[in-house]
């Protein structure tokens, strides 16, 4: 599958981006699935990216995996304090013998919300009555509403010095051939200057999965993956299908941690997913999605390479012969306001597709679709294939060279396997 989504791209070398889709290890924090009901989990993930659709909720320089991170870890952490199901993330709660773990979860994921957009807490006051009236009335609903409180505080508090609040510095752009710098057509400041420097929720350290250094822009690899853009990625381009453009478009339209959270909710409510596994399964994946994130902008603003539509429209620069330059050139899409290496379509996608293949296997066929897209079901089947053409999207797009994608897969890949195998474990930077 790998292979067969690879060779859509003409010219492209199958084995770089097979290479990094290797089956990743079944975790320990993984557990069989069985009947049961996960959808209070699902409700709260919805709820946060139907805030986080609402002009000017989320602030501009806070990245949104960090609140999927913190929701999930706050509902993870309370209903673990009393099922003891799994291994908590960084604490336990004390909990009585007959604690309610749904109200817990319910509670914790409404104050972690509140916590984090206080000007729109009528959504999630207005879920979490919903979601208690539906638990019996009983001393264990109090008391799990009791866990919920101090595991949501609890979290809270550890990531409020974890460097997400701070002011990032104004960005300097180089000047030399292959130094990124503010893109066509509006040159918007660069965004998540500083996102590499803030305390992961597993990782070590942002840079702990950095990937190697690029190839020159002088040499050929470069060369061949920047015209393969020129050629693939153009507005008019010719050589880019129906269903390239299509899919570009889709991938696009959404962003792309919102996308992977929305498969794992269908994926919970089609399998009936009991509460205790479900809290598993997203922990496990936005945690892996915010440490990717963190990796994604250490390694972005450590090589600082510029984006294809600076490369291509100063490609006479570039000091490559095999590189003509046209300043015309325009891409498909509207160029992300950050440097090109590693992509970010890839590194999330490598990160979600890795984390539910070692839940559900990889080989499940799915129908995905994007409410930024409507009327449009990409299908898939596995993981892997979704994600290959998620990373691939960005090439037709005219965003990233194929140098970029393979090293975020890369990136993702590792990132998501340590998250997998540490769950449980308290980052060093947040302890």
């Amino acid at each position: 599958m790998v292979a067969a989504m690879a060779a859509v791209v003409a010219g492209m070398s199958t084995p770089a981006l097979a290479a990094t889709a290797r089956p990743a290890p079944v975790p320990r924090s993984a557990i069989a699935f069985t009947p049961g009901s996960g959808q209070s989990v699902v409700d709260w993930n919805r709820e946060l990216i139907t805030i986080l659709g609402a002009p000017g909720a989320q602030p501009a320089t806070v990245h949104p995996t960090r609140n999927f991170a913190l929701l999930q870890a706050a509902e993870y952490d309370a209903v673990t304090s009393i099922t003891h199901a799994g291994p908590t993330y960084i604490f336990s709660v004390p909990a009585s013998r007959g604690a309610r773990p749904d109200a817990a979860a319910d509670q914790a994921a409404h104050d972690v919300l509140t916590a984090l957009y206080p000007t729109l807490r009528s959504g999630p006051d207005q879920l979490l009555a919903g979601e208690l009236a539906a638990v019996p009335d009983s001393r264990g609903k109090q008391q799990g509403i009791r866990v919920g409180e101090a595991a949501a505080k609890r979290l809270i508090e550890i990531r409020s010095s974890d460097g997400s609040a701070v002011t990032p510095p104004p960005f300097v752009a180089g000047n030399r051939p292959g130094d990124y710098r503010p893109t066509p057509p509006n040159f918007p400041a660069p965004v998540f200057t500083n996102w590499g420097s803030v305390a992961p929720w597993v990782l070590g350290s942002g840079r702990q999965f950095r990937p190697a250094a690029p190839p020159p822009i002088t040499g050929a690899a470069y060369a061949r993956a920047l015209n393969q853009v020129k050629s693939l990625g153009q507005d008019s381009s010719t050589t880019r299908t129906a269903d390239q453009t299509t899919l570009a478009k889709f991938w696009g339209a959404a962003p792309i941690w919102n996308v992977w959270n929305q498969i794992a909710q269908k994926l919970a409510v089609t399998r009936h997913a009991s509460l205790e596994q479900t809290v598993t399964v997203f922990a496990n994946l936005d945690l892996a999605l915010a440490d990717a994130a963190i990796g994604l902008y250490d390694a972005k603003y450590h090589y600082l390479v510029w984006r294809p539509v600076t490369a291509i429209r100063e490609g006479n620069t570039a000091g490559n012969p095999r590189i003509i330059g046209d300043p015309n050139w325009t891409p498909l899409a509207v160029t992300a306001p950050d440097p090109s290496y590693p992509g970010a379509h890839a590194t999330f996608s490598q990160a979600a597709a890795t984390v539910l293949s070692a839940f559900y296997g990889d080989h499940q066929r799915l129908a995905v679709t994007s409410d930024a897209d409507p009327g449009v079901t990409r299908t898939f089947g596995s993981f892997q294939a979704a994600a290959n053409e998620a990373t691939l999207s960005r090439i037709f797009a005219g965003q990233h060279t194929m140098i970029d994608l393979v090293a975020g897969q890369q990136l993702g890949r590792h990132v998501a396997e340590f998250v997998l195998d540490q769950l449980g474990s308290a980052p060093a930077g947040v302890r």
